[in-house]
């Protein structure tokens, strides 16, 4: 493998990104900060197709990944939204986001930005639909969930925090291991590598379910990887099997799902996910259309010769710097995560945090607790610090409420 060829074409998959991601994070930060939770409940309550629809219609542009999306997901339930919405919700919710449509015109071209959303969206009316249908008697698990709170200042200083801190420390390094994949595939992999599933393109679909169902992939890191692997023979469809499905769901998604809302909740949720993925990819194939090839394709064939416009290079530097930032500070919370000497303060270790939603939705819960006076998250070092009265199995209760696995207390450092 060629360093230079793979630097380059890491270069230009970067640049080609980075102007639509900052604009993308920042469209997110607005609708973060301005859009009320309450706001969203409000549409979800009714117990019939309407309320599937905006459950689906406010879900596909926010940018909430597969582990995100749960708490909040269970913590509109407890607003009093239907079965039918929070499954809605739970399935279009994490394929995509303001800012990974942006990312998918940069890279994909138009056709992806376009079905991309759509079929998010028809997978998740359907879904929420089925739900309905096949659950009208039966009642999901109550639980103490959590939405997320946005917290005090002023708004537009919150917009640009939650844009540009907060997203990127939680999909930073997700992302970044997606544009390394992404350039490496450019370089290491044969051209028309998948094109030996030419004849069987079922078969590249059931390849992609069965390696991005139990990995963890958020929206916008699954972009350059699909498009590397277009350029190396995938069909149109067998990618948009990974956009939509990789995103919606992952491992360990699953086991919360089935722990907070059942059974028969979660086999709909996962067969929903999985069968209309498929479907939509079939489709896709079947269409013949030529407006589904990643649009860097040329610019990467070129990038030995030329170099990106200096707008974009610039975008490209700002989003590396903001990477490595937020990567730098997620690094040093976690170093920083040890017990602390108050008496009345306790570190327990909780499993399962991936972002910054999954640490509001676990503080939130915990410091409605009777005797907690406050309490912190950090999702990279997987702790939980309270201080105040509360014992270990009320917060044990309270963390596994809200679908987290809960490890009991951090065990003292030397």
């Amino acid at each position: 493998m060629n360093l230079q060829s793979f630097f380059s074409s890491l270069l230009m998959v970067v640049a080609e990104m980075a102007p639509y991601l900052l604009l993308g994070f920042l469209i997110a930060g607005v609708l973060h900060v301005y859009v009320p939770q309450r706001f969203y409940a409000r549409y979800l309550s009714a117990d019939n197709r309407w309320s599937v629809l905006w459950a689906a219609l406010l879900g596909v542009p926010l940018p909430l990944c597969s582990c995100g999306v749960i708490p909040t997901a269970i913590g509109l339930r407890n607003e009093k939204a239907s079965k039918g919405a929070i499954a809605s919700f739970l399935i279009a919710t994490p394929q995509t986001g303001i800012d990974s449509i942006l990312a998918t015109f940069s890279l994909m071209g138009l056709g992806f930005a376009i079905v991309r959303p759509v079929a998010a969206l028809i997978t998740g009316v359907c879904g929420g639909l089925l739900v309905n249908r096949l659950m009208r008697r039966q009642s999901l698990t109550d639980e103490a969930a959590a939405t997320c709170e946005v917290e005090q200042g002023r708004k537009p200083w919150r917009v640009l925090k939650y844009a540009y801190y907060d997203m990127i420390r939680d999909i930073g390094l997700r992302l970044l291991i997606g544009l390394v994949v992404a350039a490496l595939i450019q370089v290491a992999v044969p051209d028309a590598f998948f094109l030996s599933f030419g004849s069987e393109p079922l078969l590249q679909m059931l390849v992609i379910l069965a390696i991005a169902v139990p990995m963890y992939i958020c929206s916008t890191g699954s972009i350059p990887v699909a498009a590397a692997l277009m350029m190396k023979g995938l069909s149109p469809g067998a990618a948009l099997v990974m956009l939509m499905a990789g995103p919606a769901v992952n491992l360990a998604s699953i086991l919360v799902v089935h722990k907070a809302m059942g059974r028969r909740f979660t086999a709909i949720y996962l067969g929903t996910i999985v069968g209309f993925s498929i479907l939509f990819g079939l489709l896709l194939n079947a269409s013949g259309l030529t407006l589904f090839t990643p649009v860097v394709n040329d610019a990467c064939c070129a990038s030995d010769t030329m170099l990106p416009s200096p707008f974009k290079l610039v975008c490209a530097a700002i989003l590396t710097l903001m990477i490595a930032f937020a990567l730098a500070m997620k690094w040093r919370d976690r170093r920083n995560a040890v017990p602390s000497v108050e008496t009345d303060v306790v570190i327990y270790r909780v499993e399962d945090m991936h972002c910054s939603h999954c640490e509001a939705a676990v503080v939130r819960a915990v410091e409605s607790l009777p005797g907690v006076t406050s309490a912190k998250a950090n999702a990279s070092a997987c702790t939980l610090t309270v201080k105040g009265a509360a014992t270990e199995a009320d917060v044990r209760q309270a963390v596994e409420g809200v679908g987290y696995t809960f490890k009991g207390r951090r065990e003292q450092q030397a």
